[in-house]
């Protein structure tokens, strides 16, 4: 297996393996289809799929930069920053049911993903890119979020 490979695979394993666990921690405790939902707001299969995509384009991303030695600290500071405020925005909203906390979360996380896509850019314009697809379904969960919590308070 080359060197390039195995870089790929653990940048696309990370964010995968990090929203699988987080998943199976918040599986419990989705209540999605019992909430009032906002117009547009897609069916729950919707969403597995969706987040499968995202972490790999967001891995193959963060590989190209790996690959071609464009990570420094600012780099490694955004992405992972960015990936732990993704993460912890489900366990605000599906298990602690902090809806209005998480709406404040998601909208910090936005700002982070459109940092991190001018730090990407500045190093390699494909791995931004392939970045604007989560930015936008980000912008999307936002406003669901907003959605749930005005309609369930």
């Amino acid at each position: 297996m080359s060197n390039k490979f195995k870089t790929y695979l653990k940048s696309i394993l990370v964010p995968v393996l990090i929203g699988g666990i987080v998943g199976f921690i918040i599986s419990g405790s989705i209540d999605y289809n019992s909430l009032e939902k906002p117009p547009l707001s897609p069916p729950s299969l919707t969403f597995p799929i969706v987040w499968t995509i995202l972490y790999i384009l967001m891995g193959i991303s963060y590989g190209i930069l790996k690959n071609n030695s464009l990570v420094d600290s600012g780099i490694s500071s955004i992405y992972y920053s960015q990936l732990f405020f993704n993460a912890l925005w489900p366990i605000a909203f599906f298990l602690l049911k902090w809806r209005l906390f998480a709406f404040i979360w998601i909208i910090i996380l936005a700002f982070l993903i459109i940092v991190m896509i001018a730090r990407f850019y500045k190093k390699n314009k494909t791995s931004a890119w392939l970045q604007v697809p989560y930015l936008l379904w980000i912008l999307f969960a936002t406003y669901l979020n907003f959605g749930v919590y005005l309609l369930n308070r």
